[in-house]
């Protein structure tokens, strides 16, 4: 138990509920994208393949479609800088946690990739899922996509919440200690375990050029910041 953590929280829990409320009142909610949830840059047989699965960014929310999301990104990155036909898909689900997530990806087939990234981590950081149970579930999760698709799970790291300036303070800082927390976990299952995990970061998106009209999603040029960030580690 991270005792610093929830005395802190248990002390501010009036305020961070009231701000918690007003930020959901306030802030735009901006639908998923819409169009194809795959495609291709170049022609012919893919040499690769790229799938993003997660929350709101794998989603695409903040972009009108999939072509200008990150699974798309990622892709167009990797087939300039090698040349080679990559194919991409992606799967989200606005505001989903991990566990239910999971559940889902039993239930569905996804094409096959080498390339599979996880986008997760605000909802779980938001709606405080047990460390260990984010853990576990991240271990479930390898079980099920590691026999499916090629390599490791690439996990791209938890966004810095605290760096998030249309969440009002001390709110934003209690998900930002929270956010850190749960990104840690990454780090130390892809050291503890790189024949499984792999660790992304990238750097964060702040300028609101990059930022979808809510001021917390990255738009359309911000998703191609975070895939030019990605790729080069992707190659």
């Amino acid at each position: 138990m991270h005792l610093p953590f929830w005395l802190t929280t248990a002390l501010l829990f009036p305020i961070l509920l009231y701000q918690g409320k007003k930020a959901r009142h306030t802030t735009p909610r901006l639908p998923e994208a819409g169009g194809s949830l795959s495609g291709q840059y170049g022609e012919g047989t893919p040499a690769r393949s790229v799938l993003v699965i997660g929350e709101s960014t794998a989603a695409g929310v903040g972009i009108a479609t999939h072509d200008q999301g990150l699974a798309s990104q990622i892709a167009r990155q990797i087939h300039q800088r090698t040349g080679q036909t990559i194919a991409w898909h992606t799967f989200g689900v606005k505001g989903i946690r991990l566990g239910a997530l999971i559940q889902m990806l039993e239930e569905i087939e996804l094409p096959r990739a080498e390339l599979v990234l996880l986008s997760m981590g605000v909802n779980d950081t938001t709606g405080f899922t047990p460390r260990s149970r984010f853990r576990r579930q991240l271990t479930e999760l390898s079980k099920l996509l590691i026999p499916r698709h090629a390599g490791p799970l690439n996990l791209i790291s938890v966004p810095p919440m605290h760096l998030f300036t249309a969440l009002p303070s001390p709110l934003r800082h209690i998900m930002g200690w929270r956010a850190r927390q749960l990104d840690r976990i990454y780090r130390r299952l892809a050291k503890e375990h790189p024949e499984n995990f792999r660790y992304l970061d990238y750097p964060t998106v702040t300028d609101p050029d990059l930022l979808a009209s809510d001021g917390y999603h990255p738009g359309r040029k911000g998703y191609r910041y975070i895939a030019e960030a990605l790729s080069s580690r992707l190659i």
